[in-house]
């Protein structure tokens, strides 16, 4: 009898922990398809080009392009780069979701470009629409998720931080009157593939990762400041919190590849 209860309590321990796994592999599934891919792999169908001095969807000097399963800035058919900022947007505005994206920095550098660019890039959210951005207008109105990459003088240069062209944030409570923020992640080196993750609850918290770890966070993030011209005056209203808007891989002279780019809509907070 003793024998008997205890091969039914054995059978019960393994039941109940093989329905919990199932559970959890079930949970798990559920939580991978609620993904879905920005970049198919193969071109830049669903994406949309904007840069200074030039109209909106025109893609110069094929900047932008795929090659090897990656989006490439190349820079491989300039001549000079002519403070030709650029940005890829993507065709639809997110409001609260989580975003995820590798990039490496190569070793293409277009040498009139700024200093500042010098091994940085960036991924643009809560941007205003492209076509609303005028030919003769630098950088979209937005927020930007810098990228830097070491730059070769011994000084740490941590990645995933906050800049901010046209709009304001706060941190730690206050608003930060600083164009850039930087995070707490290490310094990463030209040619490693970093993961990035951007964390958006719409006007309220912002969350910076990379590689997994928290690196940086912030709230309401708002149209304000400088660091942008040649914009619409009817775009820029100061003050005006930003809930929603577009993506962008950015371009400012420096070579960086982007891939695995894919987002997934959360609840506000």
């Amino acid at each position: 009898m003793k024998n008997y209860i205890l091969l039914l309590s054995i059978i019960s321990i393994i039941s109940f922990l093989t329905c919990k796994s199932d559970a959890k592999d079930d949970k798990e599934e559920e939580s991978e398809s609620e993904w879905v891919n920005l970049f198919n792999g193969e071109n830049l169908d669903g994406w949309i080009p904007k840069f200074h001095h030039h109209e909106v969807g025109e893609n110069y000097a094929n900047t932008f392009r795929v090659k090897d399963g990656v989006i490439q800035v190349n820079y491989e058919d300039y001549t000079s780069f002519d403070e030709r900022y650029g940005h890829l947007f993507y065709k639809e505005p997110f409001s609260s979701y989580h975003l995820q994206f590798d990039y490496r920095f190569t070793n293409q550098w277009m040498e009139d470009a700024p200093d500042y660019a010098y091994r940085n890039s960036g991924v643009m959210f809560h941007s205003q629409a492209p076509e609303t951005i005028l030919k003769e207008q630098d950088w979209p109105i937005s927020v930007e998720y810098q990228m830097l990459a070491n730059a070769g003088d011994g000084k740490p240069r941590p990645t995933g931080n906050m800049c901010s062209p046209g709009t304001e944030v706060f941190f730690e409570g206050e608003m930060d009157p600083r164009h850039c923020i930087e995070s707490s992640s290490d310094t990463y080196s030209l040619g490693e593939w970093v993961q990035a993750e951007l964390i958006v609850y719409g006007d309220s918290l912002v969350i910076h990762k990379v590689n997994g770890e928290k690196v940086l966070e912030y709230t309401k993030p708002q149209i304000g400041g400088e660091v942008v011209s040649g914009y619409d005056p009817k775009i820029k209203k100061d003050g005006k919190s930003l809930s929603e808007g577009y993506i962008a891989l950015q371009a400012e002279g420096q070579g960086v590849e982007f891939k695995k780019i894919r987002i997934k809509k959360i609840s506000d907070r």
